[in-house]
């Protein structure tokens, strides 16, 4: 007779609560519902100031803004806040400055960091590593820092109370010089030697070989700048004590003291300013894709 082998199974080790919770989180179907429920959660902390600030903005009654628990929903909404800052603040004029800033200030910088990006990037010259790290190191300083040699500076070249006095400061940046020559270190070198031998010149290569190459890149910096430059307060608080030439910034902190902190305006006036970012950032969000560089480039 043959012996009989019996096999003794031990018993299985019991499971904690949070050994189950992880098991059912590493679940596809499980972790992506978790994942965008965290998600959301965080996007809805980080809106939430927006959404009591445009809340604010359309509520009837003061007492409504301090009501507790908060009510987001106004009970009674309307749109005579705006009306009433509109009419009685030159806000169309704010309007006005604050665009043809920001847009100056946008072209601009996309003009000169380019145009300072590019031989950083694709020339060979003495000194170039060395150059673009003092470029580089610039970001490390403050404003404040500089403000006061800038004002000066402004003052002398006649530009206090203007528009140019706006832009100046900000007509180029390092980090816009450091953004695109990353930009233009990534365009294949093919591109630019058939431009070479179809005879196309620097200028020509930058223009029509490399910033159609970088077409990313330029429409992030110009979302940063055109944002930095519609944001601006110190600056123009400043440079400037003609209400002709404020801007929105500057125009809803005058909202405080006009109005003695009726916030439903400052509120209306404060969505008013913020609006064309977001418009800004909506029109210019499907042009960040990547472009087709490498297409006709063959290995």
């Amino acid at each position: 007779m043959g012996k009989q082998i019996s096999f003794s199974s031990k018993p299985a080790a019991p499971v904690s609560p949070w050994q189950r919770l992880r098991r059912l989180l590493q679940s596809s179907p499980v972790r992506t519902i978790a994942t965008y429920l965290l998600l959301g959660l965080i996007a809805l902390v980080m809106l939430l100031p927006l959404i009591w600030l445009v809340s604010t903005a359309f509520k009837s009654s003061t007492e409504d803004i301090f009501q507790f628990p908060p009510q987001f929903l106004p009970a009674q909404p309307t749109i005579a806040n705006f009306i009433e800052v509109w009419q009685t603040n030159p806000f169309g004029r704010y309007l006005f400055n604050s665009t043809l800033v920001a847009l100056l200030t946008v072209g601009l910088n996309l003009l000169f960091c380019s145009l300072a990006a590019y031989p950083l990037a694709r020339l060979d010259f003495r000194g170039r590593n060395a150059l673009f790290t003092l470029i580089v190191s610039t970001i490390l300083i403050p404003f404040q820092i500089v403000m006061i040699p800038l004002y000066i500076l402004t003052v002398q070249l006649g530009l206090r109370n203007s528009y140019l006095g706006l832009i100046f400061p900000a007509i180029a940046s390092a980090f816009g010089i450091f953004l695109l020559r990353q930009a233009f270190q990534g365009v294949p070198k093919e591109l630019e030697e058939a431009a070479r031998m179809d005879g196309c010149s620097e200028l020509g290569i930058w223009w029509f070989v490399m910033l159609p190459s970088i077409r990313p890149a330029l429409v992030t910096l110009a979302i940063f700048v055109f944002i930095g430059a519609w944001s601006d307060f110190l600056w123009p608080l400043i440079i400037l004590d003609q209400p002709e030439y404020y801007t929105l910034p500057l125009g809803v902190a005058k909202l405080a003291g006009a109005f003695s902190l009726d916030w439903r305006l400052i509120a209306a006036g404060s969505v008013i300013s913020i609006a064309p970012i977001l418009l800004f950032f909506l029109i210019m969000q499907q042009y960040i894709v990547p472009t087709e560089t490498g297409s006709g480039v063959k290995g």
